[in-house]
């Protein structure tokens, strides 16, 4: 008896989560704007305004290689990469695949506890 409580708890822990996240993710998104980076400037191209950001550079992309080497390009893209999950909409995307992977942890969790009979020895 004790385990089937335990297993619902479970289920309802991850399903309370998936709705919580689920919920406050498409609210981000509806309310947030994208983010568009570290931006040094715009540019007009074709009557259309386009941001300038500092990987745009061929002068910046030159000093950070000469300071650093390739894996200092490679970190500054990444960076630019992980710092955009956290910012507008890619932070709506970021909130609802963390809550769907805590969500089905709590799910499986509750799946794999033993039944009653597996834990009293009696099958």
């Amino acid at each position: 008896m004790k385990n089937k409580n335990l297993r619902k708890n479970f289920y309802l822990i991850a399903a309370a989560i998936l709705v919580i996240g689920l919920s406050g993710s498409v609210l981000i998104y509806l309310t947030s704007e994208d983010y568009s980076g570290r931006v040094l400037g715009y540019e007009m191209m074709g009557g259309s305004v386009y941001p300038v950001t500092p990987g745009d550079s061929k002068k910046y992309r030159h000093d950070l290689e000469l300071y650093g080497g390739k894996a200092n390009v490679l970190a500054d893209e990444f960076m630019g990469w992980f710092e955009g999950l956290w910012q507008g909409k890619s932070l709506a995307f970021t909130l609802a695949f963390i809550t769907v992977f805590v969500s089905f942890i709590f799910f499986l969790v509750g799946c794999y506890l033993p039944t009653d009979r597996e834990s009293d020895g009696n099958m």
